[in-house]
């Protein structure tokens, strides 16, 4: 899957970037939000390169997918973007995400990169689309409300804890543009 926004391309992540992926997931500022439980962070180009290995199976059934967030300008990889099925999805609900270097932070990028997929898995016949945060990111919060997404409020579902959770539909997707 390759998308292009203004100022971006969404893409499989590469091989040749492995130092960016480690260089992302091993800073605690990054994983601290990712997931669950205590974060872990990466450790290795080795483990990086299986990283990239996952992402691009976590990329075989489309519209779903892991891919790299490219600044078009720069052709600097800014993070990631993701369009993935929820752990403990009773009807097979897929989130949106992202997480991004530091050093890309603040650029709106996150933004465009989840308009972008968000728009890729409504148009490939998803029904909904959920983005999940950990109650205190208020920089995610703050994405979720830029891109317009329903605030569904503060649930204990998908992932261990609570955690603040938006959606949105083809519908109200529709809306926004």
């Amino acid at each position: 899957m390759h998308l292009e926004t203004s100022r971006l391309r969404i893409r499989p992540w590469s091989h040749d970037e492995a130092d960016r992926v480690l260089d992302i997931q091993s800073r605690i500022e990054v994983v601290k939000w990712l997931g669950d439980g205590e974060p872990v962070l990466m450790n290795d180009l080795d483990e990086a390169h299986e990283r990239i290995d996952r992402y691009h199976r976590r990329s075989e059934a489309p519209p779903l997918g892991f891919w790299a967030v490219e600044v078009r300008e720069t052709g600097v990889v800014a993070g990631s973007v993701i369009l993935l099925t929820l752990p403990n999805a009773d009807d097979g609900e897929v989130e949106v995400g992202w997480h991004l270097h530091p050093d890309s932070w603040g650029h709106g990028y996150a933004t465009e990169a989840a308009a972008a997929v968000i728009t890729h898995g409504l148009a490939g016949g998803l029904p909904e689309i959920y983005a999940i945060t950990h109650t205190t990111n208020t920089a995610s919060q703050a994405v979720c409300g830029r891109l317009g997404l329903h605030d569904l409020g503060v649930m204990e579902k998908w992932y261990e804890g609570q955690s603040r959770v938006y959606r949105t539909t083809p519908e109200s997707w529709t809306q926004l543009g």
